[in-house]
C-alpha cells in the first residue's frame, strides 16, 4: 500500500480574479493554485496580504466573477477538470462564505475535449456564463430572475457552433440589454489563419431563448490578416460624458469606443460593431502576447510570453478612435493572468516563474516591484542533494525531515528559469533591527545585575567594541562605558561569572571585572605578542598567543596562569573550545597538521587525538569547535562538532569516563567554515546554530542529530538573548546590519530561490566533485528573430556558482537540445572508477534546413571534470533518434531513444578519447520516455502503452548480449515518468495526473500471468508529474511509512512517496475513508471522486490502496468532537490518531 504526502505544495497561478466577496469591504482577490482558492486583500501599502485558504477536492480550471441582481457581494464561479462546477457566496446567516450551489455533468463523456483548454466567460453584467469544454458546443448557463433564486444558476442549454478550434472568446459591451458573443478562432489544422465572428447569444427580446449559432446568426465575420491573433479585448463605452453617436450615413461613420480589440503578433485591429468600421495599427516590434488586463476606457496593460509588460493605448478624439499605440513599460515574469487591483496596483499571476505585485505609474509610463510571491512551478527535473553522510559511498540518503537531504529542482521557463532548493528547516522570524553596522566580528549578552535576564548587548567590531543596554519596556540605548569594559579594542571573549564577576578579553588583555564597581579585580597580559583564541568557563581560560602559545588561566580571585605549552615551529593553534559541562578539558584543533586534541586545562597535556585529514591532498583546517550535550543523557554522551575551513562539519561521540572520541560522521554546511554558538536548553542540554552560507540549526530530535537549514541566509554571527523585553530571542548580525530574531519551535519547508535566466531542464548530482551538472537553454530575440542555445554547464553544490565554462551545444544548422542529463561512475582508461557526465540531445527539425546530416537526429556525450573542476568532452556518439532518456547498467549506458532502447559498452581508452558500442536493442510500443535500471532489469515508460520490463542478458557461450521483455503493463496509460521502488513494485506517472504502482507478478500461474503487470494502488494526484527520483532511507522497524521517492510536478507541487508498514496499512486505509466523510471542503465535491483514477478508457470510483497525507493531516484541524467522530470504531481513541497524524506530518 502506498502514502503520498506534499512537502511543497504546488503554487503555480493560473486563474486569478477580482471581486467583491464581503459585505462593506473593498474588492478581494482570489487566487486559484491547483486545488486551493486563496484570497488576498490589498493593504493600504499596497502590498496584498493572504487571509484565507480554501481546499477544493479538485483541480481547478476556470473562475469567474457573476453578479445577482440588486446584491451586495458577487458570487464566485469555480471549475475543475472534472466537469465539477460550484458558486461560492457571502451567507449572511453564517456570517462567512459558503457554498452557494454546486452542479457536474453526469452524462457519459461523447465529445471531443476542446483543444485550445476549457475557458469560460461572463457578460459585462455578471449575469450571463459561457463555459467553452467540447469542439463545436458552448454551455450557456444565467443567473436566476426569480427573487428566490437569485443566487443561483440556471442552465439554459447547449448549443452547437461551427467554430472548432476557439482561440479567444468574449462578450462585447452592449447598451441594448441582448449580449453578443465574440469568437476568435482557426479554421485549419494544418495552416495557421484567424477569423472573428460576433453572435448575439439570446433570441428574443427576454433573454430567455438562446441564438441557434447558425450563419444566418452572425453579426459580423472576417478574416484577420495576422494569423497568430490570440487575445481579444472588449472596450467599454466609457463614462456618461461620453456617450457615442450614431451616423446614419455608413460610409462618413467612425469607429467609436464599445468595440473590441484584437491582438495580434505583428499588428493591432480595433472593430466597431456598431459603425462597422475598423482601426488598425502595426506594431513596431512583434511579439506574444498572453494576458491583459484593464486599465481605465483607453488604456490596457498587456504581457506577452517573453515577460514584457506593455501599455496598449486607444488614441482618441473624443469618444472617436484614430489609432491605438504599444509601449513597453516594464519587465515583468511570464504571465498567465494579469489583474489591476485598487490604488493602481497590478497582480501578476504567473505559472512559469514568480507571481508578482507591482504599482502601476501609467502617466509616467514606469512600474514599481512591491513584492513578490515565489513560485517553484514548472518543475522539469528534480534531484536529491544529501549533505550528510560524506565520509562512505553508501546510497543511503538522510530522511528529508533530517534538514541534511535537499531537492533542488529545475524551475521555471525561459528568462524566469531558476534553481530552488526545497529544504525541511527553521524560520527565523525578525522581531526589529537595532541598527545598521557592518564589519561585526562578535556578539555577547551579558546581565548587568544579578538577575537572571540578558539587559546588554556588547558587539565586537574590527577595531572597537559597541554596547547597547537594553531597559525591560524595551528601550534601547547605546552606553559610551559600561562596567569598566575596554571599548578601544575588538574583544574575543566576553561572560559573566558567578560572584557577580564578567570576564573580558581582548587581543592584548584578559580582564576580571568587578560587576557592582566595574573595577578590573585582575588583568592578564602576554608577555609579547597578541591573544588570537580564547575561550572560558566558570573555573578556567584557555588562550593562545600568536597561535604558537598555548596557555591556560584558573579563574579565582585573581587570573592565576596554571600552564603554558610551547608549540614553537611544529604546528599553531587553530581554535578552542572550553565546554560550559566538562571544566576540567578543553579541544584545540591545529592548523598545520590540520588535527584536533582534548587536553587536561591543568597540564595541557593530550588525552586523546584525532587527525581530521583523510587524503594527503586535503589541507583543510578545523576552524571552530562545539563540545555540548545535544540529546538527553539517558540516550548518549555529548557530540563534539569541529568546523573544517572547507565547509565540511566532522562530528563524534565522546565518551563521558575517558572523553575518547567515536563514531566519526561528516556533513557538508557550506563552503566556508561554519561558525558554532551554542544556545542552552533546558536539563543542561544545548543547541547549536551553525552559520555559513547556509545557516543550520543543530540539535536533538527523537535520539538523532537533526542539522535544519535556518531561512537567515545572510546571518555572520548570532548570539542567545533573553531579555525582558525580548524574551528567548537572538541577536543575529549580518554584513550590513543587527537584528533581534526569534526561532521557530517547528521545521518548516524552506524553498531557497537562485535565479539562471535561462531554463535548467535537466540536473544531475556528483557528490564525490561537489557539483551540479546542468542541461539548460536560452531564448533569445534579436532582430525579431527568436534562437535557441542550449548548454551544459557544472554549477557549485552550495553557492550554485558555475564552474568552468559550459559547453554549447550545436545552434546550426539545426539547433541541438538538451533531453537528458546524468552521471556515472565509469572505468577510466586505468581502470578505476571515475565521475562522468553524460548527456543525451535531439535536433530540432526545421523544414527550410537541408543539411548532409538528416539522418542524424541526436547524440550522446561523455564528458568528464578535469582538476579545475571545469567540463571537458570525452566522446561523443551520433544518434538515428532523439535521446530522450539515459541510464546506467553497472558499467554500460542505458539510451531511450525514439522508437528503441539501446544499451551501450563504454570503454575509455583514453582522458580524451572513448568508444560507445552497441551491445543490444529493444522495441517498446511506441515511443519510450523515461527508463529506470535496478540491476539488470531496465523500466521502460512509454509514450502511449505504459510500462515495460527489460531484462538485459549478457553474451555468454557464443550468444550475442540481448534485450528480452519479462513483463507489460497491458493497458493505454499516457505515460510522464517512472521510478523503482521497492523489489518488483514501480512506481510510474502519467499526463492526467493518475500515479499507479505497478508490480511484476512473480507468482503467477502461467507464462501469460507471469508477464502481465499487476496494479498495487492508484490515485489522481491532480497534476502531471514530471519527475520521480528515488530515495533509500534507513527507517525504524516501527516506522509508519517508509518513505520511497520524490515526485514533482508541473503545478510545482514536491511530493514525498512512501510504502505503508504492513500493521498500519489497515488502520490508516479505514482511518482514511472516515476522514473522508467527515471533513467538508468548498464545493462539497466529493473526495472518492478527486482522487479516483482517470484517463480516457476507464475511471474507478476512489484512490485504490493509496493514502492522501494531505487529508489526514487536515485531521489536526477538527474540533476535538470531530475527531472523536472520526475514530469511532476505529480502534485508537483520538489523541492517538493525533499522535500518529503528528508523527506522518513530522516526516516532512
Amino acid at each position: 500500500m502506498a502514502y503520498i504526502a506534499p512537502i511543497h505544495r504546488p503554487n503555480s497561478v493560473r486563474h486569478a480574479i477580482r471581486l467583491g466577496l464581503f459585505p462593506n469591504e473593498a474588492e478581494c482577490l482570489v487566487v486559484a493554485k491547483t486545488n486551493r482558492l486563496e484570497i488576498w486583500k490589498l493593504e493600504d501599502t499596497g502590498a496584498l496580504a493572504h487571509t484565507d485558504t480554501k481546499y477544493i477536492n479538485g483541480t481547478i480550471s476556470m473562475l469567474q466573477r457573476l453578479r445577482p441582481r440588486d446584491a451586495e457581494t458577487d458570487l464566485l464561479f469555480v471549475g475543475t477538470d472534472r466537469f465539477q462546477y460550484f458558486t461560492v457566496g457571502w451567507d449572511s446567516a453564517k456570517g462567512a462564505l459558503d457554498t452557494i450551489e454546486m452542479f457536474y455533468d453526469t452524462n457519459e463523456k461523447h465529445m471531443r475535449d476542446s483543444q485550445s483548454q476549457d475557458k469560460c466567460i461572463v457578460d459585462p453584467t455578471g449575469r450571463f456564463i459561457v463555459v467553452l469544454l467540447w469542439e463545436g458546443v458552448i454551455n450557456v448557463l444565467r443567473m436566476h430572475t426569480v427573487k428566490s433564486k437569485r443566487q443561483n444558476l440556471h442552465w439554459m442549454d447547449q448549443v452547437r457552433i461551427s467554430e472548432l478550434f476557439i482561440k479567444c472568446a468574449t462578450f462585447l459591451h452592449v447598451e441594448t440589454g441582448h449580449p453578443k458573443i465574440a469568437f476568435l478562432y482557426q479554421t485549419r489544422t494544418d495552416q495557421p489563419d484567424c477569423h472573428l465572428v460576433s453572435y448575439r447569444l439570446t433570441a428574443d427580446d427576454k433573454n430567455t431563448e438562446l441564438s441557434r449559432f447558425e450563419i444566418r446568426d452572425q453579426i459580423d465575420r472576417m478574416e484577420i490578416e495576422d494569423p497568430g491573433s490570440a487575445l481579444l479585448i472588449p472596450v467599454s463605452k466609457g463614462e456618461e460624458n461620453q456617450k457615442r453617436y450614431l451616423s446614419r450615413n455608413a460610409t462618413s461613420a467612425r469607429a467609436q469606443l464599445g468595440g473590441l480589440i484584437v491582438l495580434g503578433e505583428t499588428r493591432l485591429l480595433y472593430y466597431d460593431d456598431a459603425a462597422k468600421k475598423k482601426v488598425e495599427t502595426a506594431l513596431q516590434e512583434a511579439s506574444i502576447f498572453v494576458a491583459w488586463a484593464e486599465y481605465d476606457v483607453s488604456n490596457y496593460l498587456v504581457g506577452d510570453d517573453y515577460g514584457n509588460l506593455w501599455r496598449l493605448e486607444i488614441l482618441l478624439d473624443g469618444v472617436v478612435v484614430t489609432g491605438m499605440e504599444m509601449r513597453k513599460i516594464g519587465i515583468i515574469s511570464r504571465p498567465s493572468c494579469l489583474v489591476l487591483m485598487g490604488n493602481s496596483t497590478l497582480f501578476v499571476g504567473s505559472h512559469y516563474g514568480d507571481s508578482q505585485v507591482f504599482h502601476v505609474d501609467i502617466g509616467e509610463g514606469k512600474i514599481e516591484l512591491l513584492q513578490t510571491l515565489h513560485n517553484i512551478a514548472p518543475i522539469l527535473d528534480l534531484t536529491v542533494m544529501d549533505m550528510g553522510n560524506r565520509e562512505g559511498e553508501g546510497q543511503t540518503s538522510n530522511e528529508y525531515s533530517s534538514g541534511q537531504a535537499r531537492i533542488v529542482t529545475g524551475s521555471g521557463v525561459h528568462k524566469d528559469g531558476s534553481l530552488r532548493i526545497v529544504r525541511s528547516g527553521v524560520g527565523l522570524d525578525d522581531v526589529g533591527i537595532l541598527d545598521s553596522m557592518e564589519n561585526v566580528r562578535s556578539l555577547f549578552s551579558l546581565r548587568s545585575n544579578s538577575t537572571t535576564k540578558t539587559d546588554t548587548l556588547l558587539i565586537s567590531l574590527l577595531t572597537e567594541t559597541r554596547i547597547f543596554f537594553f531597559g525591560p519596556t524595551g528601550h534601547i540605548e547605546e552606553v559610551d562605558d559600561f562596567k569598566g569594559l575596554i571599548l578601544a579594542e575588538p574583544t574575543l571573549l566576553a561572560q559573566n561569572l558567578p560572584n557577580d564577576r564578567v570576564l573580558q578579553a581582548t587581543p592584548s588583555r584578559v580582564l576580571l571585572i568587578d560587576r557592582e564597581s566595574g573595577i578590573a579585580v585582575s588583568t592578564w597580559r602576554p608577555a609579547e605578542g597578541e591573544i588570537t583564541n580564547i575561550s572560558a568557563n566558570d573555573q578556567w581560560i584557555l588562550l593562545s598567543v600568536d597561535g604558537r602559545v598555548l596557555i591556560s588561566l584558573q579563574i579565582g580571585q585573581d587570573l592565576v596562569k596554571f600552564e603554558q605549552n610551547d608549540l614553537g615551529d611544529s604546528d599553531q593553534v587553530a581554535c578552542i573550545h572550553l565546554p560550559p559541562q566538562y571544566p576540567s578539558i578543553g579541544v584545540v584543533g591545529f592548523w598545520r597538521s590540520g588535527s584536533i586534541s582534548i587536553v587536561d586545562t591543568k597540564t595541557l597535556q593530550s588525552l586523546h587525538g584525532e587527525r581530521l585529514r583523510q587524503k594527503d591532498d586535503n589541507a583543510s583546517v578545523p576552524r571552530d569547535i562545539a563540545l555540548a550535550q545535544i540529546l538527553p543523557t539517558d540516550i548518549a554522551g555529548p557530540t563534539l562538532f569541529v568546523s573544517m575551513d572547507d565547509g565540511f562539519v566532522i562530528t563524534f561521540n565522546v565518551s563521558k569516563q575517558d572523553f575518547s572520541l567515536s563514531g566519526r560522521k561528516m556533513i557538508v554546511l557550506g563552503m566556508r567554515h561554519a561558525r558554532l554558538q551554542l544556545l542552552p536548553r533546558p536539563n543542561d542540554m544545548f543547541n547549536i546554530f551553525s552559520t555559513s552560507e547556509i545557516p543550520s540549526l543543530i540539535y536533538g530530535y527523537e535520539g538523532r542529530v537533526v542539522y535544519s537549514a535556518v531561512t537567515s541566509d545572510d546571518a555572520i554571527c548570532i548570539c542567545p538573548f533573553d531579555s525582558e523585553a525580548f524574551p528567548e530571542c537572538i541577536v543575529v548580525a549580518t554584513e550590513k546590519e543587527v537584528k533581534i530574531s526569534t526561532i521557530d519551535t517547528e521545521r518548516r519547508t524552506h524553498v531557497n530561490p537562485l535565479a539562471m535566466g535561462e531554463t535548467v531542464r535537466r540536473i544531475a548530482y556528483s557528490r564525490s566533485e561537489r557539483v551540479f551538472g546542468l542541461g539548460c537553454f536560452q531564448r533569445e530575440v534579436k532582430d525579431n528573430e527568436e534562437t535557441i542555445i542550449s548548454s551544459f554547464k557544472l554549477v557549485d553544490e552550495v553557492i550554485f556558482k558555475q564552474r568552468g565554462k559550459a559547453i554549447i551545444l550545436d545552434s546550426s544548422p539545426r539547433v541541438e537540445m538538451v533531453e537528458a542529463v546524468i552521471r556515472a561512475e565509469l572505468l577510466d582508461s586505468y581502470g578505476n572508477r571515475v565521475e562522468r557526465f553524460i548527456v543525451g540531445t535531439s535536433y530540432l527539425d526545421d523544414a527550410q534546413t537541408v543539411t548532409t546530416q538528416d539522418d542524424k537526429r541526436g547524440r550522446i556525450l561523455v564528458l568528464g571534470i578535469d582538476s579545475e573542476r571545469e567540463p571537458y568532452l570525452i566522446t561523443d556518439r551520433q544518434l538515428k533518434g532523439a535521446c530522450r532518456a539515459l541510464a546506467v547498467m553497472e558499467d554500460k549506458i542505458v539510451a531511450a531513444l525514439a522508437k528503441t532502447v539501446i544499451v551501450y559498452s563504454y570503454v575509455e581508452a583514453s582522458t580524451t578519447t572513448a568508444e560507445l558500442k552497441k551491445l543490444a536493442s529493444y522495441r517498446p510500443a511506441t515511443y519510450p520516455i523515461d527508463l529506470a535500471v535496478e540491476g539488470n532489469t531496465i523500466a521502460v515508460a512509454d509514450l502511449m502503452k505504459s510500462m515495460s520490463l527489460v531484462e538485459f542478458t549478457p553474451a555468454a557461450d557464443g550468444q550475442p548480449p540481448k534485450l528480452t521483455e519479462v513483463s507489460r503493463h497491458y493497458q493505454s496509460f499516457w505515460a510522464t515518468a517512472l521510478c523503482h521502488i521497492d523489489e518488483d513494485a514501480w512506481l510510474e506517472s502519467d499526463a492526467q495526473g493518475n500515479l499507479m504502482v505497478l508490480r511484476k507478478n512473480a507468482t503467477g500461474v502461467t507464462l501469460d500471468d507471469k508477464r502481465r503487470m499487476e496494479v498495487t494502488s492508484e490515485i489522481n494526484l491532480g497534476e502531471m508529474v514530471n519527475k520521480m527520483r528515488k530515495v533509500t532511507v534507513d527507517a525504524s522497524d516501527n516506522a509508519i511509512i517508509v518513505p520511497k521517492a520524490f515526485v514533482g510536478t508541473v503545478e510545482g507541487g514536491v511530493y514525498l512517496f512512501g510504502m505503508i508498514s504492513p500493521r498500519y496499512r489497515d488502520l490508516l486505509m479505514r482511518f482514511q475513508e472516515k476522514l473522508s466523510n467527515v471533513i467538508e471542503t468548498t464545493g462539497t465535491i466529493e473526495f472518492s471522486r478527486y482522487r479516483s483514477f482517470r484517463n480516457e478508457e476507464r475511471e474507478s470510483e476512489g484512490p485504490f490502496r493509496f493514502v492522501d497525507g494531505e487529508l489526514l493531516e487536515r485531521f489536526l484541524d477538527l474540533s476535538e468532537d470531530e475527531q472523536d467522530t472520526v475514530c469511532e470504531g476505529l480502534g485508537p481513541n483520538a489523541e492517538a490518531m493525533r499522535n500518529l497524524v503528528e508523527e506522518l506530518k513530522r516526516m516532512h
